[in-house]
Order: C-alpha cells, then sequence, then structure tokens
C-alpha cells in the first residue's frame, strides 16, 4: 500500500498580504492553494493507492463558498483520477453548534467517487474502503462539547480522563478484531502526549483531549497517520510504526518560520513501513528579526544591518520588533526601512519602546536615608508621570492615614 498522507490544509488563511487581481483571491490564498496542488500532483504522479487527509480543511470553520470551490476542485481531481481519499474531520472543520454540517460535509452528502468523509470513531476493512488491502481505525476531532456530553461529566478534567480511557479501549478493541494478515492505519486529529507546537512549547495537558502516547506506538499498527499539531515529527522515530505530523501545509504564521513544509509517501507493508517526508519547496518565508537599540548614532543603518540583505526579502514575509529608549522615537526612520524591504512580501516594523527601569539617585544620596514618600516622587519625576503632584498628594495621605471623609 503506498498512501499520501496530508494535514492542516488551511486554505482560507489570509492574514497577510493584498488579493491576486486575476482571481480575486488573496495572495496568501493562493499560497496555500499552490502547495495543495502540489500535493494533488504528486498523488496522481505517484499512483498512490490511497491519500489520506488527517484534518483541518479550513481556518474558518464557516469557510466562505469561493474556499469551498477551491478546496473542490483539488479533492474533484483525486476523485477523477479514481484516487480513494479520506477526508478527516480537524477541529478548524466542525461547527461548535450540535446539529450544524460541518465544512466538508458535501463530500459525503453528494456521495463523491472515491472519497469518503471520516466524521466519527469508526473501524474501517477492506469493504469499507474500496476493495483495497488495508484496515483504518479513523479518530477524527472530538469537541469539548461532545466527549463531555457522551461521558455524562461536568467536570473538563474528569471527562478528558474518561474519555481518553474509552478511545484506548476503543482502539484496543478494533485491533483485537482486525485480520492480521493486513496492515492497520491509524488516522487522528489529536494531539498527542509529548508532541511540540511549532514553537517548541510541550503540549500541555488539559488544553485539548490529548491521546496516549502508548497508544499510538502500538506495535500491532502499520501507520499513525496524524494533523493538528503544525510542526513536523515523528513520535516513534525509528521504530515502529512511524507516528507522524507531516505538519502544516504552508507556514501560517511566525511561530512556524524555522520549519519546512512537508507531506508524507509511505510504503506500508504489515510489520514494516518505509516514509518518504517530500518538502514543499514553493513555502513562502517567514523572517523574524529583534534589534535593540542602545545608542542614538546611525540608527537607521543599524536597523537595517538587522535585517537579511535585500536579496534574502524577495517574496518573504517580514518582521523587526525594534527595542528602544523612548527617547529615540524621533530618529526611527520607517519610510527608509519600508523602503529597504519594499520587495518583501509584507514588512511589518514593531516598536517596542522602553521605559528607563531604574531611578537613578544622586551620588549624594544614599537609598537607606530616604523615605517612601522621598523615592516616590524621585520616581514620579524620572518615568514623566502625568499629574505627578496630584498623585505623590494622595500617597502622602494613605501613608499618613489621612484620607478625607468620603
Amino acid at each position: 500500500m503506498k498512501i499520501l498522507h496530508f494535514a492542516d490544509a488551511h486554505i482560507d488563511m489570509a492574514n497577510y498580504g493584498r488579493h491576486d487581481p486575476g482571481t480575486g483571491l488573496p495572495l496568501r490564498v493562493l499560497d496555500f492553494l499552490k502547495s495543495l496542488d502540489t500535493i494533488v500532483d504528486a498523488a496522481i504522479n505517484a499512483k498512490v493507492d490511497m491519500v489520506i487527509f488527517a484534518g483541518d480543511a479550513y481556518k474558518d470553520r464557516s469557510p466562505a463558498p469561493t474556499f469551498q470551490r477551491e478546496w473542490g476542485r483539488r479533492i474533484m481531481r483525486l476523485s477523477q483520477a479514481q484516487i480513494p481519499t479520506l477526508l478527516l474531520i480537524g477541529n478548524h472543520d466542525i461547527s461548535p453548534a450540535i446539529g450544524r454540517a460541518h465544512a466538508i460535509q458535501e463530500f459525503d452528502t453528494l456521495q463523491v467517487p472515491f472519497v469518503r468523509v471520516l466524521q466519527k470513531p469508526e473501524f474501517l476493512g477492506p469493504k469499507d474502503l474500496w476493495d483495497l488491502p488495508v484496515q483504518v481505525i479513523a479518530m477524527p476531532w472530538i469537541a469539548r462539547s461532545g466527549l463531555m456530553a457522551s461521558v455524562g461529566e461536568t467536570d473538563s478534567e474528569k471527562a478528558f480522563s474518561r474519555v481518553e480511557e474509552n478511545i484506548s479501549e476503543l482502539v484496543e478493541g478494533w485491533l483485537e478484531e482486525s485480520d492480521s494478515s493486513l496492515p492497520i492505519i491509524l488516522t487522528a486529529h489529536a494531539s498527542i502526549e509529548g508532541a511540540k507546537f511549532g514553537s517548541e512549547r510541550m503540549v500541555m495537558l488539559g488544553n485539548d483531549l490529548v491521546l496516549s502516547v502508548s497508544m499510538v506506538k502500538n506495535p500491532k499498527l502499520d501507520y499513525v497517520a496524524l494533523g493538528h499539531i503544525h510542526k513536523p515529527q515523528d513520535l516513534n522515530k525509528g521504530a515502529h510504526p512511524p507516528v507522524i505530523y507531516p505538519g502544516s501545509i504552508e507556514r501560517v504564521d511566525f511561530g512556524e518560520a524555522a520549519d519546512d513544509r512537508f507531506f508524507i509517501v509511505a510504503d506500508v507493508q504489515k510489520g514494516r513501513t518505509k516514509v518518504e517526508w517530500r518538502k514543499l519547496t514553493g513555502a513562502r518565508p517567514f523572517i523574524e528579526r529583534r534589534a535593540v537599540l542602545k545608542s542614538d548614532e546611525n540608527v537607521t543603518e543599524t536597523l537595517k544591518a538587522a535585517l537579511p540583505k535585500i536579496g534574502e526579502l524577495d517574496g518573504a514575509i517580514v518582521k523587526l520588533t525594534v527595542e528602544y529608549p523612548r527617547e529615540f522615537d524621533s530618529l526611527i526612520d520607517d519610510s527608509a526601512l519600508r523602503k529597504y524591504a519594499e520587495k518583501a512580501f509584507e514588512f511589518h516594523l514593531v516598536k517596542r519602546p522602553q521605559l528607563e527601569s531604574r531611578v537613578r539617585i544622586s551620588p549624594d544620596q544614599v537609598v537607606s536615608s530616604l523615605g517612601p514618600l522621598d523615592l516616590l516622587d524621585q520616581y514620579w519625576r524620572a518615568a514623566k508621570v502625568e499629574d505627578a503632584d496630584a498623585l505623590q498628594k494622595l500617597a502622602n495621605e494613605i501613608i499618613s492615614n489621612d484620607l478625607p471623609d468620603e
């Protein structure tokens, strides 16, 4: 079984840039669609036996019809190529309101050939999968409201614990019932204990329903196709089965600036799976730089030096964060910096003026010799606080317990 696995498409992510005059679509949306086209082309050219999308087609749970049209065009290409495709429901696809359709409902409603939507925990055998010699355990996103209702708990921590136990028992039961001669794939849109987000934060228990790492590392499984976390990673590297988050198909924000984008082509066999990480080479770069100004000389040149060379900025989304004493504010030439970065796709200048955190005491004074009111008065003056006299008077009344009657 040769499968292609990808996740977290978020094709309606339009948080940067302008619109394309030809299509009317945001340029950032075209970035995501370009990566999606690359993935679909790879599936067709490699003649894979199955495509598994592990959730989050969109960013918005109620996507605009235009974005649904663009997603549908790509999935229909897989259908027309007669490539069996599984679409798992992610947290950005499912409506929080009970009874409302999810964002990719139409593929199930219209019964699109060779496309199956996985919207509930289920075990699929060859008869459910176009007679392919494989078995699939599907674990779509479980909404907080749904999981609490399913176990009759009002305390989220207790509900999560019970649902985690139930899921483990459910998966174990399916593994016991499975055909031992056929490979088994588990696909889930969930957090796995021990996984890392793009900014290197460990998954925090309690934020999401967190599945146990022992469940996904079960040697009876032959491949685990995950979605939800955007940082590419194999949680069982060098061992069987591969437990893989391929990551988002495009960089979503600066937290993903350092990570390349991937999809997976895997040769899945019983007890032995080979994985190929395929890099999406056209992903738009995010460049984040920081600068601290300590001198008021050559400010513009100092800030330019903090940025990459002009040629490296072409087409990138760039953010420069500058920390500086407040009195340097007028020395920062915004227009010169934007001119320097004019070939960037988008340039963000984030200014962070700093107040002098320490009040300077004159050399002939000793801190211990100053009373609290004296120290407070020096602070008001150093920080250039408005209404310092009124504040000092109020402080004097508080400290002397001589507040006026209301």
